[in-house]
């Protein structure tokens, strides 16, 4: 996975290519996928959510420049896969998940394999988590049709956050960056699809 569709595809940060080949991928989807855990798709993993492609996540993930000094919101725990990454390149995740059956799906996976610095709250993704804000990095793993004004104020200055963004056939990955300025910077990158942000 990691040699024939991430390096081959531009993804060169080796701390993301060494978490992607840490993280056992088979383990985030049911018995009935496994078989395909590791080729370049979406799979389904219940309730109308999929799990990305490699490629996506390793991409997005990439894009968000995370370090382990960084403090990271995520939106969409989904089955975990993604926070999984997430939590071997940040010192903490605060994951939100608004399906009460995934949410909870993700807390035994995740605390099972022992990634043992996410807190998982079941919560509406749309309105961030501010209890805990500023985050030096957020990832929304659904994509909204317009950027969430309340993201953007949760984000820290020199912070990053990547996002898809758009109606289903016609979605973007942005990434919005606040300077030290707090002032915002939008930048248009690969065009994705990924399940609505509800």
């Amino acid at each position: 996975m990691v040699a024939n569709q991430l390096r081959k595809r531009g993804i060169n940060n080796t701390a993301v290519l060494d978490a992607m080949s840490t993280v056992p991928r088979h383990r985030f989807v049911s018995k009935i996928y496994r078989s395909m855990a590791y080729t370049d798709n979406p799979l389904p993993i219940g309730h109308g959510q999929t799990i990305s492609q490699p490629y996506i996540v390793a991409l997005m993930t990439q894009l968000l420049q995370v370090n382990i000094k960084h403090k990271v919101l995520e939106i969409g725990t989904g089955c975990g896969y993604q926070t999984a990454i997430l939590s071997i390149l940040s010192k903490r995740i605060i994951t939100l998940e608004v399906l009460k059956g995934l949410s909870k799906k993700s807390i035994k996976r995740l605390t099972t394999l022992g990634y043992d610095n996410v807190d998982f709250h079941c919560a509406d993704g749309k309105n961030g988590w501010g209890k805990e804000a500023p985050y030096d990095r957020i990832l929304v793993s659904a994509a909204p049709e317009t950027i969430p004004e309340i993201l953007i104020k949760q984000l820290a200055p020199k912070g990053y956050m990547v996002i898809p963004v758009g109606p289903l056939y016609d979605q973007f990955i942005h990434i919005i960056t606040k300077d030290k300025n707090e002032q915002i910077h939008i930048k248009k990158s690969t065009p994705v699809r990924f399940v609505p942000l509800v």
